[in-house]
């Protein structure tokens, strides 16, 4: 029976409450199910802690740019289920999700009748990315890991054009491991035989696991070499900087401006090099072209994103220490001499109080608030936390009385932590700004 899209997402709703299992065979079963039609796709496989929708978004950018077709998947969503899966940087349709969801849901029942396990949430949508981007045969497909690496969903996936990992810190502890050696290990999951491999600029310890991963698969391995990366300026909205391609210094500009994104943006060159000039054998001059081009009209929804110029509003998904590290550094360099207001809500199996220490001390005033999310901690949990480092903490009730508050504040608002937040947050000051501009 086809499902209408409501209860498409309803149904992926209820299924998430049994929460997430780490493991490959569930969606193997699922996927045999549906004809293993994911063996059919050209895919590019990306793991990390921080910069995966970064470096998708730059890659997805650049090899439009060459007049490829090309398919991203990446979770979670921030402003609606159907941005998960694009194809051309557009949404499927709600009435493609329901078609998919279904004939995932029609699979799943067959293998609860014959008593295996009832797939996961992510393991649905997974393999209905797989079900949708199968019938749209894109050129390439740009496919997120969800949680590490070796036991995730996406990792059903038998032999990828390459696989890719950025930068790795401490994340999904509990599930991962407690090192940034270990969470390295399970990242490194993805690679398979002889394909490429990719990594972002990592230290020694981490790059070492990767690499000799890598080697045991007989996999070309290519690493972004950090003195290589030159800032040339950085603005709100703008960043400028070098890295070669091919051993050519070449000079790159993006619209997404945290300082972190020249890590980001040098791995998605060193990438789309590899790979235009090794597979499709574009010339050097053209790669070098389609690069820049593609680096600078990549965007990428709330990833330190100005989403109100007056007063200023920046939205960054900065949910771990890793990212917090990157977001000071990149205020410090855009904001010396400005008051910030933050508004933060987190998720309660993050590591959130290396977060706030770092960060809080940069803040004139801060307001908490619960993200709408079944893993959301407590807003009031979070002012206690924050109040240890600094003295000016108020906790909302709302993301709308944060916002309001935020703004009469009269400085800089930058608004981070959970994503599944933010997207309510971009409306919220969005319909604010029109209503202004009605006045």
């Amino acid at each position: 029976v086809m499902m209408t899209y409501d209860e498409a997402v309803s149904f992926i709703k209820e299924i998430s409450k049994s929460g997430s299992i780490l493991g490959l065979e569930n969606i193997e079963n699922l996927m045999n199910e549906l004809g293993n039609v994911e063996n059919e796709l050209n895919i590019i496989h990306i793991a990390g802690t921080n910069g995966k929708g970064s470096v998708g978004a730059y890659l997805e950018s650049v090899f439009m740019e060459c007049g490829f077709s090309v398919a991203r998947y990446c979770s979670p969503a921030v402003f609606t289920p159907l941005e998960i899966m694009t194809y051309n940087r557009i949404n499927i349709s709600k009435d493609e999700y329901a078609d998919v969801v279904s004939q995932v849901k029609r699979a799943c029942d067959i293998m609860v009748s014959g008593n295996m396990s009832m797939p996961t949430a992510f393991e649905v949508e997974t393999a209905a990315a797989f079900v949708w981007f199968a019938s749209k045969k894109p050129d390439i497909v740009l496919l997120e890991t969800g949680m590490g690496g070796l036991e995730d969903a996406t990792n059903v996936i038998k032999s990828p054009m390459a696989s890719v990992i950025t930068t790795i810190s401490k994340d999904h502890m509990k599930f991962l491991g407690d090192t940034v050696e270990e969470i390295a290990k399970a990242k490194a999951g993805i690679i398979k035989p002889d394909s490429m491999v990719f990594c972002a600029y990592q230290k020694k310890s981490v790059l070492n696991v990767i690499s000799d991963k890598a080697k045991k698969c007989n996999c070309e391995f290519y690493s972004v070499e950090l003195e290589k990366e030159k800032l040339i300026d950085i603005s709100p909205g703008k960043l400028v900087f070098e890295y070669p391609v091919e051993g050519e210094n070449v000079k790159f500009e993006t619209k997404m401006s945290g300082e972190y994104q020249i890590h980001n943006a040098s791995l998605a060159a060193l990438i789309t090099s590899k790979i235009l000039i090794n597979k499709y054998g574009f010339t050097k001059s053209d790669t070098i072209k389609h690069i820049k081009k593609g680096i600078e009209n990549a965007s990428w929804p709330g990833r330190f994103e100005t989403i109100s110029k007056n007063p200023l509003v920046i939205i960054d998904g900065a949910h771990n220490e890793g990212a917090a590290i990157e977001l000071k550094a990149t205020l410090e360099k855009s904001f010396t001499n400005t008051k910030l207001t933050y508004i933060i809500g987190v998720l309660a199996d993050k590591v959130h109080e290396k977060m706030l220490k770092l960060l809080l001390p940069l803040a004139d005033k801060v307001f908490t608030i619960t993200p709408s999310n079944i893993r959301g901690l407590s807003g009031e949990k979070l002012k206690e936390e924050a109040l240890r480092y600094h003295n000016n903490v108020e906790y909302c009730e709302n993301v709308r009385q944060a916002v309001d508050k935020a703004i009469l504040t009269g400085n800089t608002v930058i608004a981070f932590g959970s994503l599944s937040y933010l997207g309510e947050l971009k409306q919220i000051v969005k319909s604010n700004i029109i209503q202004k501009d009605r006045k």
